[in-house]
């Protein structure tokens, strides 16, 4: 009988380092506030490929409820230890005005590396991301579950969206960190494929042929973590509000649970093709919570609100095993009250309609994000 995996969760967040006076980047932080947060946090936090970035990372948790209470530790830290600096932290994708060509790769090896081959299309990664591990020992069902579970994908960015100005411009999308990160290759939805065994030799001829290093240059939305047991979600933006944070993280835990059930009954979703799956990934980028994805086994449009509802009955019992009831139904407020994304342009046109500038209205969406990002998070 196959093993039950751990399940285990560990969550990725990176965040923007914004600068209190004039809300931009700041694009070269002061070496003695990188001395603070390593002295306060550690290993917790660290660089990331832009010197305005910051990556924190939980440790491995046994449950959501303990991976939120470290991550609202390291926002409240990190926040407290930049703002001795004058700056703040913003959970988002991308910043609302920041130009793009003005930042500066951190000055490590790897980034380094990666702004020399991709050039542009490097220069441009001011965009975020929230990533999530969860524990699959076994690499096979880890191959499996990747395979089913990228049908999901589209509807957990819905739920996340963050990202909907670039370079000081509303680009009319909820999501456009995935335009951005998608200008890299081995990006999107990966293939399917019909064993690790299958995967491990696609790897190898990309090695071989001296394209990548290892496996950890597969940027997809969803990959088998190399340094890691688990499966590492990648496709979602960074959600400004820790509440909704965790509810991607309990989704796709759940998502998982559910396979797996189906699995160990010798069932399994119907896996799609990856081009299928991208039209709705578009959906979700474009329209969010507010639009429609295909459901492609009936081969209609269906409201993300349904589709939460649905979700919330089919993960009912993964929800009580893995304890996280209310951070599944927590979905719900996120499609009635919206994403990230959904505040900030109501900021902006508030802002525009009381007499601001353009400027003015983007640096007010900032403002917003600083305040959000410490939502639900209390502070000494």
């Amino acid at each position: 009988m196959l093993e039950r995996p751990a399940f285990t969760i560990g969550i990725e967040e990176e965040y923007l380092v914004v600068d209190r006076e004039t809300r931009d980047l700041i694009k070269s932080p002061p070496s003695a506030m990188w001395k603070a947060i390593n002295e306060v946090i550690g290993s917790a936090a660290t660089h990331e490929f832009l010197k305005a970035q910051i990556e924190i990372r939980t440790d491995v948790c046994s449950k959501v409820s303990e991976a939120r209470e470290q991550v609202a530790g390291l926002r409240r830290d990190l926040n407290g230890i930049v703002a001795e600096y004058g700056a703040a932290i913003i959970a988002a994708s991308t910043h609302p005005f920041a130009n793009w060509a003005h930042q500066e790769t951190t000055e490590d090896d790897r980034y380094l590396r990666l702004a020399a081959d991709f050039q542009q299309v490097a220069r441009q990664l001011v965009v975020c991301g929230m990533h999530v591990h969860v524990g699959i020992e076994d690499p096979h069902l880890r191959i499996d579950l990747m395979n089913q579970v990228r049908y999901m994908l589209p509807h957990i960015l819905a739920l996340s969206t963050s990202s909907p100005f670039w370079d000081g411009v509303p680009t009319g999308l909820l999501a456009y960190r995935l335009v951005i990160f998608q200008n890299l290759p081995r990006t999107g939805l990966p293939q399917e494929f019909a064993s690790w065994g299958e995967y491990q030799r696609f790897v190898e001829i990309l090695v071989g042929a001296g394209l990548i290093e290892d496996a950890t240059k597969l940027w997809w939305d969803i990959r088998p973590s190399t340094r890691y047991p688990t499966l590492e979600m990648r496709v979602s933006d960074v959600c400004t509000r820790l509440d909704d944070a965790m509810t991607i993280a309990a989704l796709y835990q759940c998502l998982l649970g559910y396979l797996y059930r189906l699995r160990r009954n010798n069932q399994k979703w119907r896996v799609y093709a990856p081009g299928i799956i991208e039209e709705n990934m578009w959906r979700a980028q474009r329209y969010g919570t507010e639009g429609s994805l295909v459901d492609f086994g009936k081969g209609v449009l269906v409201p993300m609100a349904e589709l939460v509802e649905e979700f919330i009955e089919l993960l009912a019992q993964d929800a009580v095993e893995f304890d996280v009831r209310d951070e599944v139904r927590h979905a719900r407020t996120i499609v009635a009250e919206g994403t990230s994304a959904h505040r900030q342009i109501a900021t902006y046109e508030a802002a525009l309609e009381g007499g601001a500038s353009e400027h003015e209205a983007l640096q007010s969406v900032v403002d917003e994000l600083i305040v959000d990002s410490m939502y639900g998070i209390e502070v000494p």
